[in-house]
């Protein structure tokens, strides 16, 4: 009978230390140098979107705004779609980071909300905003429609700032107890949006356009308010809705 003979243990080989921190540092810097080009693009877009007050502009003009190459510019984005989601996501998350600092000190979980009511509604009217707001008025609601999944990632860092406040108001008894936190985030969210952004009147009123303390006041009435319907709307015996 034939002796078996091993075969020899054998060690996976680690690379060098020195060649990890060169591999390492290389990688550090492509990272870094993508996101100045990915930066670039986006201000390039911003800025003509900001002087047409529209979403007419091609790549090319990006591309040589940016003063980068078109095949830089498709090894970023795979189209104007992509650059325009880009700027959209980028939009919301700043929203976010500014509602939560500015929320940050505030223990009253109600008064937190009313801080990012009134800045939600309020973001809509800074300069900044108005050179977005194609963004919003033109390109959301396309999205909306032919992409709601990416509507959703768009909008979750919002979101998330937002449903952390209410269930906080939840859990200290400021909230209707039928309500649930992320549902009421999610409404009072669009709401406040929705308004600034049309500004929520005909257009024979202007003259008295809706304020931000308005918006609070409603959003407070529905989710803070008194229920005495039930969930799902139920009536009175006479016909007429609770109040």
């Amino acid at each position: 009978m034939a002796q078996k003979t091993e075969l020899p243990v054998t060690m996976p080989k680690e690379e060098p230390a020195w060649k990890q921190r060169a591999v390492e540092r290389s990688t550090r810097a492509a990272k870094l140098r993508a996101e100045q080009r990915v930066v670039q693009f986006l201000d390039a877009a911003q800025a003509i979107i900001a002087e047409k007050g529209s979403l007419d502009l091609t790549v090319q003009e990006v591309v040589d705004r940016s003063r980068q190459s078109l095949r830089s510019f498709y090894q970023h984005f795979s189209g104007k779609h992509e650059l325009l989601l880009a700027l959209f996501e980028n939009a919301l998350s700043e929203s976010a980071e500014e509602i939560s600092e500015a929320a940050a000190d505030e223990p009253d979980p109600l008064v937190q909300l009313r801080i990012a009511v009134r800045l939600l509604f309020e973001q809509s009217h800074s300069d900044q905003a108005r050179q977005r707001r194609p963004l919003f008025t033109d390109f959301a609601p396309q999205l909306l429609i032919s992409h709601p999944a990416e509507v959703k990632v768009a909008h979750a860092p919002l979101l998330a700032v937002i449903t952390e406040m209410m269930t906080r108001a939840a859990a200290s008894g400021q909230l209707r107890s039928d309500l649930r936190p992320r549902r009421a985030a999610a409404m009072v969210m669009q709401t406040a949006m929705f308004l600034s952004q049309s500004n929520g009147v005909a257009a024979g009123e202007h003259a008295h356009p809706i304020t931000a303390d308005e918006v609070w006041a409603f959003c407070l009435t529905g989710f803070n308010g008194s229920a005495n319907n039930t969930a799902n709307g139920s009536a009175t015996s006479n016909g007429s809705a609770t109040s």
